[in-house]
């Protein structure tokens, strides 16, 4: 598998285009049936609207490319079947949080989600909230997923300026290092307090990262890549 590739960039420019898919006219009726298979697993799983990139292109310190609007189960079936058809990105952001004290902080996503088990920085495939106008709001979409996440907000953090933009095979994920005012077992207990008031919950558990010993194989190898070269530049 090829190694992830780091981009680090200052300004995002992704526009937001009426495009059709060939992959999800194709395949409708697989695509269905797939995702009726999905949501027996997990009900909780709905078929919204989501958003996914293609042209992406890296210059003079900006990230472009143009996104078009699909269905949930369409993404789904792309993901599980391999990635088929032209060349098509999983393009999100990513709220990099980093304690006070240095530690970056991660949840582990919930059993009746899409991506149960996995641990990785608050995140989500951009969907119709995301966009204004012809644009696609990545650091909008950034604050939104926190807050519904973790129940922090803007007031909790100090953005840095700069983008990591982690291309990993289809998944390109921006990730904006959020520098946290509290310790790291603070953020933590917020998180699990708000997670205790939910009914239901999108993360199942905090998991803070001081070290290479604290990756796990259920971190995605981008968010392992970005958190192997912060460490290495420490």
């Amino acid at each position: 598998m090829t190694s992830p590739i780091i981009h680090r960039v200052t300004t995002l420019d992704l526009a937001v285009r009426p495009i059709v898919w060939p992959f999800a006219e194709e395949w409708r009726d697989e695509i269905a049936a797939h995702f009726a298979e999905k949501q027996r697993e997990r009900p909780k799983i709905w078929n919204g609207r989501v958003l996914l990139g293609r042209d992406p292109v890296f210059a003079d310190g900006c990230f472009a490319a143009t996104y078009f609007e699909t269905d949930f189960a369409s993404f789904l079936a792309w993901r599980d079947w391999g990635f088929p058809g032209p060349a098509v990105f999983n393009g999100f952001g990513m709220g990099a949080l980093r304690s006070a004290d240095g530690a970056f902080v991660m949840g582990e996503m919930a059993p009746h989600t899409a991506n149960a088990g996995r641990i990785y920085f608050p995140s989500g495939t951009p969907d119709l909230d995301d966009v204004r106008g012809d644009t696609l709001d990545i650091p909008g979409s950034v604050v939104r997923e926190l807050e519904e996440e973790t129940g922090l907000t803007a007031a909790d953090f100090r953005a840095e300026p700069d983008w990591h933009c982690i291309v990993s095979g289809p998944a390109i994920a921006m990730m904006q290092v959020l520098n946290l005012d509290m310790s790291g077992e603070e953020a933590r207990a917020r998180i699990e307090a708000n997670l205790a008031s939910e009914d239901e919950p999108e993360l199942s558990a905090i998991h803070l990262v001081r070290g290479m010993s604290d990756l796990r194989p259920t971190m995605p190898r981008f968010v392992t890549a970005f958190v192997e070269q912060q460490f290495a530049s420490r």
